[in-house]
């Protein structure tokens, strides 16, 4: 959490928009106290902002979810209404809008999602939302149940694979997001380097804290586009900002803020 860029981004949005007033800062809370921290806040907080682990205790907690958090089985957004939380996903809107900036063109075939916890199921929505539709979830160990029945009942043709198979899959397919923590690709990376592996498809490592990752180095220097998880991060962070503040938010200045704090953070 020390490392997050949120309120970065957040703060960066509220001075475009003049609204000096707001704040945008850090709790560490965890799961089980996550009912009496929300029944703590009055009704200035307008809205919360949560990462992992607490993405699937928020959408339990939730008055309402939208149909995003609903099929993902996560909420990252708890929006205040009333006297009710209203719960959304946006990393789902965050991954779509990193792809497409990046040149992924809808129905462009199969792809890859690394990992198959709650943010694979944001991969997942987001792939599905881009029209493809035939995935392969590259997991250690067994994937979780919950995200292969979203994956199907979406509609999607899964397969399972090994994550140790995941480098040799990076090179074969013109999308791959992958949604391992911190340090959870270095042996993918490693597999890649050790193999003089090729390929020339675009990767999305949703890590953005120390970056470059070294996946994302050795995605590069396999030949693969490779999307920060930055640009993720920002996207979703923007469409938090509009359902907080009911404004379109300032995406350039939160571009600006968020890049530049990200290469701060790795240098």
């Amino acid at each position: 959490m020390a490392h997050s860029l949120s309120p970065i981004l957040h703060r960066a949005a509220y001075d475009a928009l003049g609204l000096s007033d707001w704040t945008f800062d850090l709790f560490d809370v965890g799961a089980q106290e996550l009912p009496g921290f929300l029944a703590s806040l009055d009704e200035r907080w307008r809205g919360l902002a949560l990462t992992m682990p607490l993405k699937e205790a928020a959408l339990a907690l939730a008055d309402v979810a939208s149909p995003t958090a609903l099929h993902t089985g996560a909420a990252n957004t708890l929006i205040r209404q009333d006297d009710s939380w209203h719960a959304d996903n946006t990393d789902v809107l965050g991954i779509r809008a990193a792809l497409l900036d990046a040149g992924v063109a809808p129905g462009a075939g199969r792809a890859l999602v690394l990992g198959s916890g709650a943010t694979a199921r944001s991969a997942l929505a987001a792939l599905a939302g881009l029209d493809l539709h035939d995935v392969v979830l590259a997991v250690r160990g067994e994937a979780r149940p919950e995200t292969l029945r979203q994956a199907r009942e979406a509609g999607m043709t899964i397969r399972v694979a090994p994550l140790d198979d995941a480098a040799h899959l990076l090179t074969q397919v013109p999308v791959a997001v992958s949604t391992l923590p911190p340090g959870g690709a270095d042996a993918v990376a490693a597999t890649l380097g050790e193999r003089q592996l090729t390929g020339d498809g675009v990767l999305l490592d949703v890590v953005y804290a120390g970056w470059p990752t070294p996946l994302g180095t050795a995605a590069r220097r396999a030949g693969l586009s490779v999307v920060p998880g930055i640009e993720m991060l920002i996207h979703q962070a923007a469409a938090q900002v509009r359902s907080m503040t009911g404004r379109d938010a300032p995406l350039a200045a939160m571009q600006a803020a968020g890049r530049a704090a990200q290469r701060t953070q790795g240098a």
